[in-house]
């Protein structure tokens, strides 16, 4: 392998995008891939200062303030594409847990393609693969209550709010080509079809 693959996982809360890439880092790792492992909001500089900005939205929701979040959160994204990205191996796999917004920007005020489009502006690097990871909402909603931080989301506080996110993510999947990886069967079968399609895309 001689160039970079920047493979990203998005998905609602509890879906399993985490426990899904620690399975796959470790069977691309067997096979003697190198892998680097990154998450969105570990790599992002101002997260503090744009936390801050979605409590504001959670207790008075207006478009303005979404707004500010969505382009915040971009602004990330182009500084960890600028500084962290380019400072990778360029013959490494890198695994991002998240990368666009996975759970208020699918399913309130701002059309998720004027999300892409501030993103895109801003010359956010785009996913080689981006796998979009679904379930059943009341599976993925259990999963994420029975974890030991509990649902712990500022914007998201309803089963029914999380299926209706759940719903517009796939949705977005299908309309931009992502890969739709349903986590609902063993962790095995799921990290397999997502290595499937990195070894396709390679």
């Amino acid at each position: 392998m001689s160039r970079q693959l920047f493979v990203t996982l998005d998905g609602p809360k509890g879906a399993g995008k985490t426990t899904l890439l620690e399975a796959m880092a470790k069977v691309l790792r067997a096979d003697n891939h190198k892998v680097v492992r990154l998450c969105e909001k570990k790599s992002d500089p101002w997260r503090a200062a744009t936390m801050l900005l979605v409590n504001q939205f959670a207790r008075h929701p207006s478009l303005d303030l979404e707004r500010q979040v969505c382009q915040r959160l971009a602004d990330s994204r182009a500084w960890i594409t600028r500084e962290v990205l380019t400072k990778q191996p360029s013959d490494s796999i890198i695994l991002m847990d998240r990368w666009y917004p996975s759970d208020a920007a699918f399913r309130r005020m701002v059309p998720f393609a004027e999300i892409l489009q501030l993103n895109i502006e801003r010359n956010v690097r785009t996913p080689d693969l981006h796998v979009g990871v679904v379930t059943a909402p009341e599976i993925s909603w259990a999963r994420a209550a029975a974890r030991t931080r509990g649902l712990s989301s500022t914007v998201m506080h309803k089963l029914e709010e999380h299926a209706a996110c759940t719903r517009a993510f796939e949705r977005e999947i299908t309309g931009n080509g992502w890969l739709l990886c349903r986590n609902e069967g063993t962790l095995e079968d799921a990290a397999m079809q997502v290595i499937s399609e990195i070894y396709r895309v390679l």
